[in-house]
This record gives structure tokens, sequence and C-alpha cells, in this order.
């Protein structure tokens, strides 16, 4: 007895055999007749047919025909226009592809206009979004032999020397070139891959590569990674903090997630540790920098900007005399070579002329002449009559203005 079902994808025309060749396949599909008479696949022949042919498309890459080949076998032979209702794990298995590939397969055929990607749809009364599915275009379903197309009048006879599946696409127009970008429209709910793909590991940072030497495999060190970045903290700084300890622990591993934990600020402590190194290094620079300017001054005689002080070299750079206008005996300089280095990179101290010389040592002299002391007699000057005249005139000067009488 027969069981009543009702027909899905044109199962009538399961069995090809029963009709005649040439109504079912036309003078091209004979290659694909004889793969589904050897095929085992329970298959509408419509259905093996579009299969078949998205198969051969040799103007697609290999990728986008395995897809096309995918949406072939899920879409209703019934309505070749309506919307594939599949998810992305029937046909990536259909297509035995990944995820990133089969999104690059259907950018492929979205730009060969195999395929229509529409928006999701909006459902007003519950105010949500719906999946979008995929649309078959009318060029891929007269292509998959899923829609007849119009009769066109034509005098070329087929070029019967071709193969089947070559005379099939021979009239079809060379399709654009495959990109390579990730699939920038909606299939359904979900469309992120990174949402649900596991990332592929990258390249370890070239500072945490010595932990391999302790035996951090490189999954772990992206793990130990992402937990040190949980824990506001950067991996890279824990490890160039505490590296000479990890060299000594007896557990790296532990010893290191135990560092992650810890409310310690690393990264204050390297900063610190980098601000102790430069400025080691700019002392040593500084240091370097004053010997050679020493060594590039010794035996001369400099000045300073306001000619009070002159500074003498020796010939051997090892010391320095530092003589003064008020003083008669010369000073000896220590530690003087960073600050007379800095001095002259200034311009607070340079190179002594002759007149410079000159001039201090005219300045020494009257800095050296005695001083009268203070009981000393005072020396008498006469005032002479000319001199009183002039005091007298002043006096009368200045009680006319009135400044006699109020300093009275």
């Amino acid at each position: 007895m027969d069981i009543a079902q009702h027909s899905v994808a044109r199962e009538g025309q399961t069995h090809p055999h029963q009709q005649s060749n040439a109504a079912l396949t036309g003078p091209n599909d004979s290659a694909a007749l004889a793969a589904f008479r050897c095929d085992s696949v329970n298959l509408p022949w419509i259905i093996f047919r579009a299969a078949f042919r998205a198969n051969h498309i040799e103007q697609l890459p290999q990728r986008a025909r395995a897809v096309l080949s995918a949406l072939a076998r899920t879409v209703d032979a019934g309505r070749p226009y309506g919307a594939i209702f599949a998810r992305r794990e029937i046909l990536t298995g259909r297509a035995m592809q990944s995820m990133r590939t089969f999104y690059r397969s259907l950018d492929d055929l979205e730009a060969a206009d195999l395929i229509d990607r529409r928006p999701q749809s909006r459902y007003v009364e519950i105010g949500r979004f719906g999946r979008s599915n995929l649309h078959l275009t009318e060029r891929a379903a007269i292509l998959l032999g899923l829609v007849e197309p119009e009769p066109e009048p034509s005098t070329v006879e087929p070029d019967v020397t071709q193969p089947a599946h070559l005379a099939s696409n021979a009239d079809a127009p060379s399709f654009a070139s495959p990109i390579a970008k990730l699939a920038d429209g909606g299939i359904y709910k979900d469309l992120s891959p990174s949402s649900f793909q596991k990332r592929q590991p990258g390249q370890v940072p070239s500072d945490l590569q010595r932990l391999r030497s302790l035996g951090f495999l490189d999954f772990l060190i992206f793990k130990l990674m992402r937990e040190a970045r949980d824990n506001g903290k950067r991996l890279s700084d824990v490890v160039e903090v505490t590296w000479e300890h990890l060299k000594a622990a007896k557990r790296p591993i532990n010893y290191l997630r135990a560092l992650l934990q810890n409310p310690v600020d690393f990264g204050l402590q390297l900063r610190r540790r980098a601000d102790a190194t430069a400025e080691s290094k700019e002392r040593l620079d500084r240091a370097a920098y004053a010997e050679r300017v020493a060594n590039e001054c010794a035996g001369k005689t400099f000045v300073d900007a306001h000619g009070t002080l002159k500074y003498v070299v020796d010939a051997d750079a090892l010391a320095m005399s530092v003589y003064r206008i008020d003083e008669r005996v010369a000073r000896q300089a220590a530690g003087w070579k960073e600050q007379f280095a800095e001095g002259l990179r200034r311009g607070r101290i340079r190179a002594a002329t002759q007149e410079d010389l000159e001039t201090f040592a005219q300045s020494r002299r009257l800095h050296e002449m005695p001083v009268p002391r203070a009981n000393a007699e005072p020396v008498r000057t006469e005032v002479t009559k000319e001199v009183r005249g002039n005091v007298a005139a002043l006096w009368s000067l200045l009680r006319a203005k009135g400044f006699a009488t109020r300093g009275a």
C-alpha cells in the first residue's frame, strides 16, 4: 500500500528514466543524467541537475561553486525565487567550508549576480527584526535549470565537440573576479563571525617569546595576556619586572598567575626603572661631555660674562684656577668639569681675549689700592671764594623754592 505524503521539492520527478531523455536533459545535460543514474543520493532530478550545474561553472571559484551547489540542493524547486530557509550550519556542512570561507563565497555569488541578500524584515507588532534569508536571482535560476528561459531566435548551431558542462555555459557572460572579504550583508540574526568563531593565535610578542624557554606554550601565553588584561595589567610589564624571579621559580606558570592576581602596579615599577635607567644614562652622558670639553680647553683661559672671574685650565685638564677681581689669591676649583661645560654651553663663560685679560688686570689693580683708615686724619681741602659763592647761590635757590624752610 502507498503512504500518502505531500510532495516536496518536485519528488514526482525523482526518476527521470521513466520519461524520454531528450525531454528531461536537453542537448547539454547528458553528463548530469549519467551522474544521476550512477549516484545513490535520493534527490529529485531537477535538484540534482541544478547542483551538478552549479559545481561545473568554471567562471566561479571553487568555494563559490560549493556554496551555490548547497543552495541548489536546499531551494524549493517549485518556488525557485523564494527564500531559502536554511541555517548557516546546514549550508556550511553541505559545502564543507568554514564560516569565514562561506561568507567569502557569498560575496563571490553576490558579485556574480547569482544570489540576493535582502535586509532583515521587521515585525511591527512585536517591534523586533526577523531573520534575513537568501534568494536566488533570475539569472541563477535559469543557469541552474530551475526556470525555463524564454526562447530566443538563433541560427547558430551548437558546438557538439565541446563537453556538456562547457556547452551549457558557453553563452554565459564572464563573472567578475571574486573578492576576498567577509560578508557585509545580512543572512541571519547573528552576523559577526567573531561572536561564534574561535580566533586563531597570531605571533607571540617579541618581549614574551622568552617565556617559551620556561615551558610556556603559545596558547598559554595568549591566555595569560587575556588574564592580565582582565586584572588591569600588561603581561609584558609583569614579565619584564619579575623576569629574574621567574627564571628562578620552580613552577613559573603558577608563580606568574599569582603575580597577575596581585594588586601591585607593575607598570609603575617598570616606569620607575626606566626613569632611573634614563637618569643614569643622562648622568654618564653629561660626565663624558664634560670630560671632552675639559680636554679641549686644556691650557686655555676664560672669563665670565660680567668680567669679574677668570678661569685658567691646567695643561693636563685636571685642575682649574679661579681668579676674582677682589681677591689676590687664586682658588682651586673642585668638581668643576660639569659646571664649566654647562657654563660654556649656555654662554655664561667664554674664551678670554687679550682685551678681556687687560680689563681684568686693571680691575684687580683698582681693588688692590689701599683704603684710608677710619682713625686717620682727614685731608683738609681749602675752600675758595668761588666755592663759597656757588654754595650761597644754591641756598638762595632752595629758599626760593621753599625747600630750605621745610628742611629746617
